[in-house]
């Protein structure tokens, strides 16, 4: 049989093998874990699948009337007819408990709620029986009579809510398990600050929680000091971390080891307390007052005029600083939000602008609205993907911002190339809108 075969003659060259993409879908499968890469591959589809679920009305009643909340929601609308100046008096913050199950909201007028938030879908879909909340079953809701900002629940003690407001020098700590008006623990702030024989009050703006126990907390105020509580030992602080400027610092964040305090504010600035050195070592451990000065500050301004097309492009000055919020799924990167709308990403590693998105100013969409600007923004990461919430300054809806820390993402900055990937009003980024 040999004898018919004809002998194959040598190839010049080798054949090259031929590439196949690998298949990632078993890849995944194979590895039994999901890839970094894969899930930002895959993010766009969750982000697709985001839509309006309704609208949840506070129109509460409290005592058999209907709260304040609700009777200035309507008065705001008697206002719309008359053209009388509108300053609204709607949600001013809320947040989700560490499961997801529980939301905490608050009011400019001064309601403090615990919803449900499967109760709260089913009372937005209309399709579905007994789409009417039950008000019985509310966890709480309260009516404070007084102005409130913020609202956060205590990280390693998911039975307290802590509110406090710029119109007040106190956080006021609830127990969700008490049917009570009455604050279970009140902690307040060394009181005023005298200014040519006069005093100042002051405010807070922000809250953090440790999560090293349930007994340890902060909170920024309106006149550049961050107060840190131990609430075994006494109400008053036991230190605080100063700025040495007055203005108001907007936002506080802890980082994931509780060893590294960052704040930022009105005069666009980033300041970074250290507990771990000097002093500040024993900041939970002392009983006496201490104050402190910030181990380092970043002014935003000259850190974005590093990025040169940036430069060439938009005139750069300081802007407030309304929140700043660190990555759960990458501890490195500070999420910084503008009061002009630019929102980006600080790396706190090389101390370097890694991520920017800069959307249309609002006149360029035809927005004539200045009511939207009144109050501060507060964003928001989701738990993972590197995906940054913000609020639209020009519009009605959120964007979903793709912050994730590679090249791959459409607002990273490359400073080896000197290129930025989002400038002016080009929208490289991915984008939903709800209606608000």
């Amino acid at each position: 049989m040999d004898k018919y075969l004809t002998p194959l003659k040598p190839s010049p060259e080798i054949p090259k093998p031929i590439q196949r993409h690998r298949w990632k879908r078993m890849a995944v499968e194979l590895n039994g874990r999901f890839e970094p890469k894969y899930r930002h591959e895959i993010s766009g589809l969750l982000m697709q699948s985001y839509s309006e679920i309704g609208a949840f009305p506070h129109s509460y009643h409290v005592d058999g009337v209907p709260c304040r909340s609700h009777m200035n929601m309507i008065d705001n609308g008697a206002r719309i007819d008359s053209q009388m100046p509108i300053r609204k008096q709607g949600i001013s913050a809320l947040e989700f408990d560490n499961k997801g199950i529980y939301l905490a909201s608050v009011t400019k007028s001064g309601c403090l709620t615990v919803h449900e938030f499967e109760a709260l879908y089913c009372q937005s879909n209309e399709s579905l029986p007994s789409s009417k909340e039950d008000e019985t079953k509310h966890l709480m809701h309260l009516s404070l009579r007084q102005q409130l900002d913020v609202v956060r629940w205590n990280c390693t003690n998911q039975d307290e809510v802590a509110c406090t407001s710029t119109k007040c020098n106190a956080v006021l700590i609830f127990d969700i398990g008490y049917v009570s008006s009455e604050p279970v623990e009140i902690l307040k702030t060394r009181n005023t600050v005298t200014v040519h024989g006069s005093d100042i009050h002051k405010g807070l703006s922000d809250i953090a929680f440790t999560s090293i126990d349930d007994s340890r907390l902060l909170a920024s105020d309106t006149y550049g000091v961050v107060s840190v509580w131990d609430r075994r030992t006494s109400t008053l602080p036991c230190l605080e971390l100063t700025t040495n400027s007055h203005s108001t610092l907007n936002s506080i964040e802890m980082n994931v080891e509780n060893q590294i305090i960052f704040g930022a504010g009105k005069h666009g600035i980033i300041y970074m307390w250290d507990l771990r050195g000097g002093r500040g070592s024993t900041a939970f451990q002392s009983h006496k007052e201490a104050c402190h000065a910030p181990l380092t500050s970043l002014k935003l301004a000259s850190m974005l005029e590093k990025i040169e097309p940036l430069k060439a492009q938009s005139h750069i000055v300081s802007k407030e600083i309304h929140s700043i919020d660190l990555d759960p799924s990458c501890p490195y990167q500070l999420a910084f939000h503008l009061d002009d709308g630019w929102s980006g990403v600080l790396d706190i590693y090389n101390f370097q602008v890694t991520h920017v998105h800069c959307p249309p100013p609002a006149w360029l969409n035809d927005s004539n609205d200045s009511s939207d600007l009144l109050g501060l923004r507060k964003p928001s990461w989701l738990p993972t993907y590197s995906i940054y919430a913000v609020g639209s300054s020009s519009d009605k809806g959120i964007h979903l911002l793709d912050f994730y820390p590679d090249p791959s993402s459409p607002s990273y900055v490359d400073h080896k190339k000197y290129r930025a990937s989002t400038l002016g009003n080009r929208y490289c980024f991915l984008r939903m809108i709800f209606k608000l």
